[in-house]
């Protein structure tokens, strides 16, 4: 394979993956819409389109072809002119690139598709995205302006300094004009509320109020670097450190780790102190320090993730190191070896996972000391059982397993799923005999026939959709666990006709360079075959498409590898790069829709409660006891009366919706009379539902906060 056609396939996936992104958020309005009658399947707005716009498909595959051979992503990094900037408390780090060329690049290929394409520009213009998609093409063409005046990466760190947590943002500054840029993208975002962010120049910063807690993102702008954190301090201690040119941070060990990934050039970065963080979290006194020392992960050191390309394949690398020879829980997992358990497995498999283990005898022993006294009953139960059945656990079962496990997902339609489940086995007889004393306790129907030299053994397990028959059989040392007996003939034949995933060329092309396929785990997915099955069931319509958008997609493979002080992950998963350009557009698109979203919360709320005063006022007039004694008094329940005046519908009565919730307090009642009320509304997740806080009372004045709950001594709605 030529680095020429390793690079398609790495732009090729990451074109199907964001294909099926935008499918699913065509598909998503329709959670929101009015249910079909209860004979009909409802209509999903893609189904709709497809059938009012002929030859969108096709259109929608030039685009995606296009974007697939066109894009160029940023030239990896070497260096990072932010790692030494970071203060020395640092513990979080990550750090991508500047990812605005890639963006600018995909929004003029689209549009230069929809001047050439007069379906697909019809259906973007009156379609399902008629209203919203040009608020995110708007949005990522802002994250492209503000990406011309950023440098070549983006950092993001967080730690504990002068016992306050603390997060930064930071990058270099290209061009002068951001500070005004800025301040105008808050200004715009905020519209008529109170902007929740601060932009500061080093002047401002010095004389700033430090607010605590912190309800607002503060922003310092100077002349070389831009920097964002939620408290002014942290600002102002980083700007000492970049007036003075501290490096102290490259200086300490977990800054040389950082430093170490950039060698040989890298795209995105990420790394954790662990084993500072875990020094400064609580352990619950002296047991608690013997339980985490005990599971060995007292001695974790760091997590360190990257991305790079190597001779021209995208790689992606984990690792958790320890500070001596891993142990207990930590040691679980096994040294590499062969996965033996993958040649059972179908080539069409949708979902995978592998995992060598030490010793299951060994782990039930491990879990028993960690557990102590707190799993005292649940190990008794066991006991209680084991000496009824006159079987062992550990004895009869776990002593006769190898280390080696594999479960396999070929189809995730219920009630016809269709998996396999592979365990190396050292003891078929034994465990044989042990899996017929346990389901001769059970109410299923054990029975078996022979294929081919082996016997296969079934157990019909009866349930209200219908009868379950699960089939088994022992083979070479694995012991084969099916959906049905069809499928544990067919782990049997690809095991049998080298045909199988762990003998795959795709399964082997996956390997990360310098590795084999001998590992500790392995994790396998088809994301593009997963995500058409899902969405294929809500349209019909759509499969054909997704079909075509997902053919020859390259899967997702995470290869990890046990060593004496480090557990380390690979994959050539080229989904990487999508995600981090997803996520640098949705950085400033969801805001966009939040906000929308929110607006739209906040008139709801409002007209709630105005709904809610009339009814109080006529539930007054109706009923000459006053306002009534709390919310459900409002709502309906059979024919009218003082507890249910069927004034307001019932989810309003309940006290939540769209995304608030309402607060009725009566007044204290005289001779009966209840004179007063007051109603609070809050979002129900500040930030997210809605920003303003609403409070009115029997005089119909309606009253909001943006950053607590309303009183009657806030002003009112304008």
């Amino acid at each position: 394979m030529t680095c020429g056609q390793t690079l398609q396939q790495r732009r090729r996936y990451w074109i199907q993956c964001a294909a099926l992104i935008a499918a699913i958020f065509l598909v998503t309005p329709a959670c929101a819409a009015q249910a079909a009658p209860a004979d009909q399947t409802p209509e999903m707005p893609w189904t709709r389109d497809l059938k009012k716009y002929p030859g969108l498909a096709a259109d929608l595959e030039v685009l995606v072809d296009r974007l697939q051979n066109n894009l160029q992503y940023p030239a990896p990094r070497a260096e990072s002119h932010l790692l030494p900037l970071l203060p020395e408390s640092s513990m979080i780090y990550m750090a991508f690139p500047n990812y605005g060329d890639v963006t600018h690049q995909a929004l003029t290929i689209f549009r230069q598709t929809l001047e050439e394409k007069p379906v697909l520009r019809d259906w973007w213009q009156h379609g399902e995205l008629a209203s919203g998609g040009p608020k995110v093409v708007d949005a990522l063409e802002k994250v492209y302006q503000l990406s011309q005046y950023l440098g070549d990466e983006l950092v993001v760190s967080g730690g504990k300094e002068n016992a306050d947590v603390s997060g930064l943002v930071i990058a270099e500054v290209r061009k002068p004009g951001l500070k005004n840029l800025l301040q105008q993208m808050v200004n715009e975002l905020a519209g008529k509320s109170k902007p929740g962010v601060r932009i500061l120049d080093p002047q401002e910063l010095a004389t700033a109020e430090d607010k605590r807690p912190a309800w607002e993102l503060v922003v310092l702008v100077r002349p070389d670097f831009v920097a964002a954190a939620l408290d002014v301090a942290s600002l102002r201690r980083l700007n000492a450190r970049l007036d003075r040119g501290s490096r102290e941070f490259v200086s300490a060990a977990f800054g040389q780790r950082i430093a170490q990934a950039y060698g040989g050039g890298v795209s995105v970065v990420g790394a954790v102190d662990l084993h500072r963080i875990l020094g400064q979290i609580p352990t619950g006194g002296e047991q608690g320090r013997l339980a985490l020392q005990r599971s060995g992960f007292a001695d974790v050191k760091y997590l360190v993730w990257e991305h790079r390309s190597v001779g021209g394949q995208g790689i992606s690398q984990a690792e958790l190191s320890f500070t001596g020879p891993r142990h207990g829980v930590a040691a679980w997992l096994a040294a590499p070896g062969p996965l033996g358990s993958l040649d059972f497995v179908s080539p069409k498999a949708i979902l995978a996972g592998t995992v060598v283990l030490t010793s299951p005898a060994q782990i039930f022993d491990d879990v028993k000391e960690l557990t102590g006294a707190s799993g005292a009953g649940a190990f008794a139960t066991l006991g209680q059982s084991e000496q009824a059945l006159k079987l062992s656990l550990k004895e009869d079962l776990l002593k006769h397993l190898g280390g080696e496990m594999t479960v396999e997902l070929d189809e995730i339609t219920p009630p016809d799923a269709v998996w396999k489940a592979m365990l190396q086995v050292n003891d078929p007889d034994h465990v044989q005999q042990t899996l017929s004393t346990l389901l001769a306790m059970t109410p299923f129907t054990a029975g078996q026939f022979d294929d081919g030299g082996i016997t296969y053994h079934t157990i019909r397990i009866p349930s209200e959709q219908k009868i379950m028959e699960l089939g088994y059989a022992f083979v070479d040392g694995y012991l084969i666990i099916a959906s049905s007996k069809e499928t544990a003939l067919e782990a049997v034949q690809l095991h049998r006709s080298g045909e199988s995933l762990g003998k795959s060329r795709k399964l082997l092309e996956a390997v990360p360079p310098g590795r084999s396929p001998s590992a500790s785990a392995l994790l396998y997915q088809d994301p593009g075959a997963m995500t058409a099955v899902r969405l294929g069931q809500l349209s019909p319509e759509m499969a054909g498409p997704l079909a075509r958008w997902t053919r020859g997609g390259t899967p997702t493979v995470m290869w990890v590898y046990g060593e004496e002080t480090a557990i380390r992950g690979a994959s050539t998963n080229a989904a990487i790069e999508a995600a981090a350009v997803v996520l640098v557009g949705a950085a400033i698109a969801i805001p966009n829709l939040l906000r929308s979203r929110m607006a739209a919360n906040e008139a709801s709320a409002v007209g709630s409660l105005r709904t809610l005063n009339v009814a109080c006022v006529t539930y007054s007039t109706t009923y000459g006891t006053g306002f009534p004694r709390q919310l459900s008094n409002l709502g309906t329940s059979g024919a009218a009366s003082a507890t249910s005046a069927d004034l307001i519908d019932n989810v309003l009565a309940s006290g939540a919706k769209s995304g608030y919730s309402f607060t009725y307090s009566p007044g204290a009642a005289t001779n009966g009379v209840t004179p007063t009320y007051t109603i609070q509304a809050n979002p129900i997740t500040p930030g997210q539902t809605g920003q303003r806080y609403f409070f009115t009372d029997q005089s119909g004045v309606i009253r909001f906060n943006i950053s607590r709950p309303a009183t009657s001594s806030d002003p009112p709605l304008s």
